[in-house]
């Protein structure tokens, strides 16, 4: 964990660079300078009916891949998915950046700096489950101007873009900075929610499978992200968080992603009706308790996102001018624009 002079912090570097950051290895099965991978790697780009697919081993996107192949989704739409299972999620842009990958997921202000950039891509939403601040079972907590000198954990880092947001809103609420209210401590997220579960520190504002996780073993909301939005104007939430890929790979394989977007709904909607269906994912979820399983199951099955509308394109142009104006540019990109063609499904 790392405290840190916030304010200068997000004057000096972007959270959402993704594939500018080095050295992440990407822990693809084989190696990339082995003999015959790249030509191994060409031979699955070829098949239109193989889609190289790379998302976090421990992630939740997991559990939606493994339902897929387990219950035959892929082949009933005539597709191979090629999973790659990597350790960070800043290997999936750079694998897709490097033509490693056909789809990652990723968020689409990423996608969105990357298309301003002149990297033809897509978006299609996976999920809009959000973050949210947490607190102990036995707090008196209610509000945000609870926080008032308590230790708050943040995932990431300072230009995180929920904590930009929280930012904001205790701002328009409270009246005061949120870096002046509290005593920030930057970490990662698993080491953010066990310094929660040990009382080392007093809320936490982690992503929603460990706020989740937190809920299952009584931990309370004092906000969600998706509450923080509404409040800075920012309705509906969009889902941020979805599956990426390039316009090149579409057009070459115009069948391909259409195919694999079904066999996702198929998927989810057997998760979204069926409590069987979770137990195989048990192992992948690593649950402590039947409680914890239970809080992941049902945010998941809470943000599975309904078809993209023209109301998710207007309230995420809104969120990227708001993000572009709290984050001084840096966090996004001052040349980035807004392209409602980046989201499947529309014009």
């Amino acid at each position: 964990m790392v405290k840190a002079d916030t304010k200068r912090m997000i004057g000096r570097r972007s959270l959402l660079l993704g594939a500018g950051a080095g050295g992440v290895a990407l822990n693809f099965p084989g190696s990339l300078t082995g003999a015959g991978a790249f030509s191994e790697r060409e031979a699955l780009a070829a098949s239109a009916s193989t889609v190289r697919i790379v998302a976090l081993r421990f992630g939740s996107v997991q559990w939606l891949l493994e339902t897929i192949q387990s219950n035959g989704f892929d082949k009933a739409e005539g597709l191979t998915l090629d999973v790659r299972k990597v350790a960070s999620s800043q290997a999936g842009p750079i694998a897709l950046l490097s033509n490693d990958a056909d789809v990652i997921v990723s968020d689409w202000p990423w996608a969105m700096r990357q298309l301003s950039k002149g990297e033809a891509m897509r978006f299609s939403p996976y999920s809009s489950a959000l973050g949210a601040v947490m607190v102990a079972p036995e707090s008196d907590m209610t509000s945000l101007a609870d926080l008032k000198g308590k230790r708050l954990g943040i995932a990431g880092s300072a230009l995180d873009k929920s904590f930009i947001l929280l930012r904001a809103h205790t701002k328009k609420t409270v009246g005061e900075d949120l870096t002046d209210l509290v005593k920030p401590i930057f970490g990662a997220p698993p080491l953010l929610a066990e310094e929660m579960r040990s009382r080392r520190i007093d809320a936490v504002l982690n992503f929603w499978t460990y706020s989740a996780r937190l809920e299952g073993a009584g931990f309370k909301k004092l906000i969600g992200m998706d509450d923080v939005m509404g409040g800075l104007g920012v309705t509906p939430p969009p889902p941020m968080v979805g599956f990426v890929w390039g316009q090149g790979f579409e057009a070459q394989h115009p069948k391909a992603v259409p195919a694999f977007l079904r066999a996702v709904r198929s998927a989810n909607e057997l998760l979204k009706t069926s409590d069987a269906a979770w137990e195989p994912l048990r192992g992948s979820m690593r649950v402590k308790n039947d409680a914890e399983f239970t809080a992941l199951r049902d945010t998941y099955r809470a943000g599975i996102p309904e078809a993209w509308k023209p109301e998710h394109t207007a309230s995420a142009e809104a969120l990227l001018a708001l993000l572009k104006k709290l984050g001084e540019a840096e966090l996004i990109g001052a040349k980035t624009e807004f392209d409602p063609k980046l989201f499947h499904g529309t014009a």
